[in-house]
């Protein structure tokens, strides 16, 4: 983000009237717990946090994705969890909503929010996954992974590591054939670069949110 984020960490950046932190809050029930990760400029999370009944986790050193999950869990009391990072604008139905009707417990691990690449703007690259017919989830191009999943915390048992990506846990899943994916069925917006911002501001306009 560059200039973007030199006196403001990447979450409070703004689109329309709302932080990004706020756009992704917007997507989940106000009932749940929330617990987020923070590193750079962590003390001005402080206030947003109170406002969105939000529990701060502060990292010393970046744990990366699944490293960062791995350390809230002490936080969050649940056999399954959603996780999410604030590097989208959701231009449609709530996310959470259009994830929950598809997660099957009983046959999945994670179930993880897709976009077709044609629903997507601002993305930079290729598609991650493909789903098949069963909603089974590989490694494609024609799917873009939108942040949000839900994942049962189970699956991180036996990681001894304090610092990986969730890769490291998708990889098993995909072997035991216990990952899964869904597709919005709304546009999704890449926000993790400062186009991708000046975009999501355009299609809220256009589309008066």
């Amino acid at each position: 983000m560059g200039k973007l984020t030199q006196d403001t960490p990447k979450p409070l950046l703004k689109v329309g009237d709302k932080t990004l932190l706020e756009h992704a809050v917007a997507q989940l029930p106000s009932d749940i717990k929330k617990v987020a990760n923070t590193h750079y400029l962590a003390d001005q999370f402080s206030a947003p946090f109170h406002t969105l009944n939000i529990h701060g986790l502060y990292e010393p050193e970046i744990l990366e994705t699944g490293g960062g999950l791995k350390n809230a869990l002490s936080a969050l009391k649940s056999d399954a969890i959603y996780t999410m990072n604030t590097d989208a604008i959701w231009l449609g139905p709530c996310a959470y909503e259009s994830l929950l009707k598809a997660w099957q417990p009983e046959k999945m691990d994670a179930l993880l929010l897709t976009v077709p690449i044609e629903k997507t703007y601002a993305h930079l690259g290729n598609g991650d996954f493909d789903i098949d017919a069963d909603m089974r989830l590989r490694r494609g191009h024609r799917t873009v992974y939108t942040g949000l999943q839900i994942i049962k915390t189970n699956v991180l048992d036996g990681v001894d590591k304090t610092h990986f990506s969730l890769n490291v846990i998708w990889n098993r899943l995909f072997e035991q054939g216990r990952i899964y994916g869904t597709q919005y069925t709304g546009h999704w917006c890449d926000v993790g670069h400062p186009e991708g911002l000046v975009i999501a501001q355009k299609q809220l306009e256009a589309r008066h949110v």
